[in-house]
Parts: C-alpha cells; structure tokens; sequence
C-alpha cells in the first residue's frame, strides 16, 4: 500500500509539473510584446517593449534567419502569413529563438492578378481571411508589425483597395492593440502616397520598395509633402528594369561586387541620413529567386553560399566585417569583351571566358561556368511572381580563372554565368548576355 501510495504521488509531482510546464509555455506563447510608435525630437521611433528598436532587417520566407541574427539583422518581413517553405508559427518561433522580430505579411489579392474591389462579396471574405490570420498571430512574442498586402498599387486603377486596406488596419488596431499597421507600396509616388493617406487614415507608417531608384526617395517624399514615419520595406540590387539591356533587349545584370556596393552607397547615403523619419530598412532578398536570373536578387547563391552584399549589411548593421569575406569579383570577360558589347557568337565556335577576381584572405577559388538560356519573354514574371528556371546547357567546374567552350547548337538568347567559391561558403558572380547565329 505505502508503495501504491509513493508511485501515486510520483505521478500526482509529474503531472502537476507538467501542468505548469505547460501554463507557462502557453503563456510566454500567449505574451505579446508592446510596439510603439512615438514621436521624438521632430521624428518618429519605434520601441520594443519600451526600448528603441531600428529596423535593421531583411525580406525572407525560405532564407535562413539565423543566418540573419548570426550578421547583426534584428527583424524580418514575410509576403505572407504561410508560404511553401514555413508556416507562420515556425517563422514567428525561429525568429523569437533568435531575438528577431518579424513584421508578418498579410496576403492581400492585386488587381494586375484579377481580384475585383467592386465585388463587396469577395472583398468581405478577404477580410475575414485576415481576422483570421491576425487573431491566430496577435499573441506572438516575435511580431514586430503587419504589413497589409504587397506592392498592391503596381499596374492598379481602382483606389478602392485602400478602402479595403484600411478596414483590415482598423480591425487589427481592435483585435491587437500591441502591433502597428503599414502597407507596402511599390515606389514612392506622391498621387499613391496621397491617396493611400486619404484612404488608409487607420495606418501607423507607410513602407516603400525602391532598387535603383532609392537614390530618389527624398525628392519623392519631398515632392509629395509626405513628413510622416516610413519603412524602406524592400531595396537592394538595381532593378532588371533600371539597367541598361543589350541590342535584342535583355538586361545587363550587375556583377555580385558592383551589387555589394551598391547596397553599402545606398545605406549609406539614403538610410541612414533619413533615420527620424525613416524607421528602418527590409534588405531584399535574404535568399535566392529566380527572377531573370538566378543570381539578380539573391544575396545567396543558389547552392547556398553567401555573397558580398551579406558582408556589406554585416558591417553596416554592426559596424565589423565578418571574419572570412566574399571573394570579389573585379571583371568578366568573354573573348576579351564585357555584358555591354552585344557579344554575338557562331553555333558551335570556340570563346574564351576569363574571370578576375580577387580574395581577402587568398584562400583557394574553385570556378563554375554555366550557360543557360534567357527566360522566353512571355514567361517572364512581373512584380516579383514566381518564374522558371531555364536549364542550363552547360556546367563544367575548374580551378582556373578561365574556360573555352563551344557556343551552343541551338541558335537563340543565351548568358554565360561564371561563380567563383572560397572553401568557406562564399561565392561571388557574374554573367554576359550573348546571342548565337547560325
């Protein structure tokens, strides 16, 4: 009996641990953190549980976000609450594992996709996929905002859209009275500014995405009189619509070096001289797309490896480089030309491509060359919608800076890619576009 009574009580101390256990748990789940948007000193800050926070962060739904909070990142936004590589409680747990705050998207549909903001039914439903949303996020420690749809001005005429947006920031503001709201907005134009203001008077900041064009954001929020708080919730590398295109009209892609300073200019000079009125920055993109190429956005390469412009945001949010660096790529040549010599080439000819690229550490380079056919022009993507890869017709790796190959058979748009890895993952890049004749 003494015996059935100790094994009882055993069990009795088990459970009522893991009771607590689990209180506990649903409680630190269960505890929202306080954002706040504040004015100070003729701008605006936003605080953290009563701490100033400024955005120092990058857009990622697949990427690694200890990869993030490893180079000095502090927050992250997603287009969406679940995407095909997380759901939205895994991205709200990683990132709350590694101290990152996560500004959460809210997919929201587009005109340019078909959705009809004169349809009261659908728009309603729309709504109630939101609430839905909010209420089973609202509670996270790790959210840091909600972003109410993405880019939904791009190719848009009916201004009804902001009615819609703001019904859901008015929603959220009652269900979550702990989280700011903002909409991300493609570019920085007045009109749109205004009248997302008009519309959208529920807001607690507004977001611009600009690549190339950032350079200009003063001057727009300057033009359009616009004094209030903002996010730079997209920027990076020059858009494949900035950039100058070759005879047949493809785009010249920067090369992974001139990106990197691209990105470290771009901080530099508009960034960080706005802080006050600018809350903090979304890097894009803390992974790899496709999207004209598989090298134009990403800040990794596909096989993984990361590449200068994650140097560069490494120092410009904490001020050190990281202890091993990308290699750097100085120049790509093919048969002694650049990307801007509308290189055409003979079916089945010999070129020559050479690489120059030099390494902080002189560590050992391996190359890889790849050809690859351009993307058809009636299946590239628009606003950032998923593309396909084309196949590549040509892989070979060396240890020498330099390859000759055969133009392809097939006679068409092609560009010549050349990677260049350190024995640390690290990788730099760069392609030509060229174009083979009979």
């Amino acid at each position: 009996m003494k015996m059935i009574k100790l094994i009882t009580l055993a069990l009795l101390v088990v459970l009522l641990t893991q009771g607590c256990a689990f209180k506990t748990a649903e409680k630190d789940k269960l505890s929202p953190v306080l954002v706040e948007l504040k004015s100070r000193e003729g701008g605006y800050q936003l605080y953290v549980d009563d701490q100033p926070f400024f955005i120092k962060g990058a857009g990622l739904e697949g990427g690694s976000i200890e990869a993030l909070a490893e180079h000095g990142g502090n927050a992250m936004r997603t287009w969406r609450t679940d995407n095909h590589f997380r759901t939205g409680q895994e991205i709200l747990d990683q990132a709350h594992k590694r101290g990152v705050k996560v500004c959460m998207g809210l997919e929201i549909a587009r005109e340019r996709h078909g959705f009809d903001y004169n349809d009261s039914v659908s728009v309603r439903e729309q709504f109630e996929y939101a609430k839905a949303e909010v209420l089973k996020y609202k509670d996270h420690p790790a959210l840091l905002a909600w972003g109410i749809g993405n880019e939904l001005n791009l190719h848009y005429t009916n201004q009804k859209v902001w009615n819609a947006v703001n019904e859901i920031s008015e929603m959220i503001h009652e269900l979550d009275p702990y989280h700011p709201t903002t909409t991300m907005l493609a570019g920085a134009d007045h009109e749109v500014v205004n009248a997302v203001l008009k519309r959208c008077p529920s807001l607690d900041f507004l977001s611009f995405q600009l690549y190339g064009d950032i350079i200009n954001l003063p001057g727009y929020l300057e033009e359009g009189k616009y004094d209030g708080p903002f996010v730079v919730s997209e920027w990076g590398a020059t858009g494949h619509w900035e950039v100058a295109k070759t005879s047949w009209g493809r785009p010249i892609e920067q090369t992974s070096h001139e990106k990197a300073m691209s990105y470290k200019n771009r901080y530099q000079q508009v960034i960080e001289p706005l802080k006050g009125k600018c809350l903090g920055s979304f890097v894009f993109l803390w992974g790899q797309k496709q999207e004209r190429t598989p090298t134009w956005y990403g800040m990794f390469l596909e096989s993984g490896e990361d590449t200068e412009s994650i140097d560069v945001m490494q120092f410009l949010w904490t001020g050190s480089w990281p202890d091993n660096r990308s290699p750097v790529l100085n120049a790509f040549l093919l048969n002694g030309k650049t990307a801007y010599d509308n290189l055409k080439l003979k079916k089945g000819m010999t070129y020559t491509a050479s690489v120059s690229v030099t390494d902080h550490e002189n560590d050992q380079l391996l190359y890889r060359w790849e050809i690859m056919p351009e993307v058809p022009k009636n299946m590239q993507s628009d606003g950032g919608d998923f593309e396909q890869r084309p196949k590549s017709v040509m892989m070979k790796e060396t240890k020498q800076d330099q390859i000759s190959f055969a133009a392809p058979n097939e006679p068409g748009q092609y560009r010549i890619f050349v990677y260049a890895f350190d024995a640390n993952n690290n990788g730099a890049t760069a392609n030509i576009p060229f174009m083979v004749n009979e």
